[in-house]
């Protein structure tokens, strides 16, 4: 056996089923391997889109993703999803063939360690025969119990040398919750206590990643939620962790709607779970009220602080210090809500409260004036029907522009697991792939892929690849023939916008071309056509072209703005 193959057999021992490409002759033998071993490949048409395949992949299915690619440009080809994985710490391998070293003049010789130090991920070789499984052992471990994509350099010379048999038996990375200190789960206990209207916000790190040990992180804020009487919210990463509860807000940040904004504004006691809580989700500070106490949960001291100041820092995992907490409440700890009023109400859990959630709190109960016409559709009549005509059993990726945020919270989402984000690096043309990674991950939903036409037309060679693994995919182009986003940035005062606007594009016929059933939407009537498909064998993927108004941007795309 050679060294490729060892490496390609561990991955496989390791929990990797499944593995993302483009083959050339430097990755052809360790991803041989990985089928020979049981993984199943799935060929992309484009390194970029193999990546965020595999990013996808990793986030909805909860398991440990992988990527093969060629040396040098390979690499340099899947380096916008390899930077989106990194910057969302997805527990992602890339197999990275590498030029050897005495070979200095190698067309594909490029700084590979470097490559990814730059973007943000971590750097491994696999050195040689006798290590070979190590290696690929510490690869995966960094990459899940780091959660971190990790770049595995396998250089080709290497990759052909012979390895001693029988293979050394790899021990399967195994991640424990980090537990927090007591004192820390005492004040937090304590400024739950005295809140009367605490609100908690999950981010990326309440979500369940790969080998994760323990109880989910929705289940324990849950129950903390209800010993406390706090409403419960998420960022747009962690969209459908709470979906269904009563008490649940929904998205906190750029997204929330009108009620989601006003009641965390409203909070006394803000509490992040595992988020972030940048710009995005506070949309830029003005979620959080200026007397409003904020505490941060996460597993990283280093995150902590790192966006906006904090009143508490809890160093641990979610769920376990959300269970920590809970259980001084019901050990004869700090009572809720001191002193509660006789109104009802249960910290910000009241009956006016969750009346008002249940009227007011879906965007599509938000009036607007429909603005369709002249053959264009409202982005936001075309979502709400879209919502209704589509299976609730869905698997939603959303590309960014303009646009995104209209499916991002008009179309409903099962659960956590359903909803895939990638937007850590903002970058247009991701949503296809990730669509795709989704759908691999999900094989019981409908996936849905929302694109604006700039990303669509991006990542069009990937059509062939939803065709090629008969995936029935619903792709949704909200299409109003222009980079929106810069549109409305720089629109006004006599700005010339030509170089951010374009000709009308037929994608429905590109898409028909490569095998999909394709419609084009001017109006309501035209979704006749979806629903037909909804109800049909789907026995071919949707593509709607839907052409969209643009005369004005988007709420979330203003209020973003206003922040710079």
């Amino acid at each position: 056996m050679i060294v490729a193959e060892a490496v390609g057999r561990t991955l496989v021992r390791l929990g990797a089923d499944r593995a993302f490409g483009v083959v050339g002759s430097g990755n052809f033998h360790v991803t041989g391997a990985m089928v020979a071993a049981g993984a199943r490949y799935v060929a992309a048409r484009h390194e970029s889109g193999a990546a965020v395949m595999a990013d996808a992949y990793a986030r909805v299915s909860g398991r440990l993703g992988v990527v093969t690619v060629h040396q040098g440009c390979g690499l340099t080809n899947a380096l916008t999803g390899i930077t989106e994985a990194a910057k969302s710490r997805t527990p992602l391998v890339v197999l990275a063939a590498d030029t050897p070293a005495a070979d200095l003049r190698s067309n594909f010789r490029i700084d590979q360690d470097a490559l990814a130090r730059a973007v943000g991920a971590r750097p491994e070789r696999v050195h040689g025969p006798d290590t070979a499984v190590a290696d690929t052992v510490r690869a995966c471990r960094l990459a899940v119990s780091g959660r971190r994509t990790v770049v595995l350099n396998l250089p080709t010379d290497v990759q052909s040398r012979e390895v001693a048999l029988p293979l050394p038996e790899p021990e399967a990375p195994r991640l424990h919750s980090p537990a927090p200190a007591q004192e820390a789960v005492a004040e937090l206990a304590g400024l739950l206590a005295r809140a009367r209207r605490p609100v908690f916000i999950a981010g990326r790190g309440a979500l369940r990643g790969p080998c994760s040990q323990g109880r989910p992180a929705a289940e324990a804020l849950r129950e903390l939620g209800a010993a406390t009487g706090a409403l419960l919210a998420t960022s747009a990463v962690a969209r459908g962790l709470f979906h269904g509860d009563p008490w649940s807000l929904d998205v906190a940040g750029g997204f929330s709607s009108p009620l989601a904004a006003e009641l965390i504004s409203g909070a006394d006691l803000v509490v992040g779970w595992g988020c972030a809580l940048n710009k995005w989700t506070t949309r830029h500070g003005s979620l959080i009220a200026a007397d409003a106490s904020l505490v941060q949960v996460d597993v990283e001291a280093e995150a902590i602080g790192a966006h906006r100041p904090v009143d508490l820092g809890v160093v641990g995992d979610a769920a376990a210090t959300a269970s920590a907490v809970t259980a001084l409440f019901t050990g004869g700890g700090p009572s809720p809500a001191e002193d509660p009023p006789q109104d009802g109400r249960h910290g910000y859990r009241s009956p006016e409260v969750r009346a008002r959630i249940e009227r007011e709190l879906a965007w599509r109960t938000v009036a607007y004036t429909d603005d369709s016409a002249g053959g264009s559709i409202d982005p936001r009549t075309l979502s709400v029907r879209l919502d209704e005509l589509l299976p609730r059993e869905r698997v939603l990726a959303v590309d960014s522009g303009n646009f995104m945020g209209y499916p991002a919270m008009f179309l409903s989402v099962p659960d956590e697991r359903g909803f895939c984000f990638t937007q850590a690096f903002q970058s247009i043309g991701l949503g296809l792939a990730t669509a795709i990674g989704a759908a691999l991950a999900r094989p019981d939903r409908l996936p849905v892929a929302a694109l604006g036409d700039g990303g669509a037309l991006m990542g069009v060679s990937e059509l062939e690849t939803v065709v090629r693994l008969g995936l029935p995919m619903a792709v949704v182009v909200y299409n109003d023939r222009a980079y929106g986003a810069e549109v409305h940035h720089f629109a006004g005062g006599g700005t010339d916008l030509s170089t951010v606007t374009f000709p009308d594009t037929d994608i429905a016929a590109l898409a028909r071309g490569l095998g999909f059933t394709a419609v084009t939407v001017r109006g309501e009537d035209d979704l006749a056509s979806v629903a037909a498909w909804v109800n049909g064998p789907r026995s071919t993927p949707l593509l709607v072209d839907a052409k969209i108004t643009s005369e004005q941007g988007s709420w979330w795309l203003k209020e973003a703005f206003h922040g710079h």
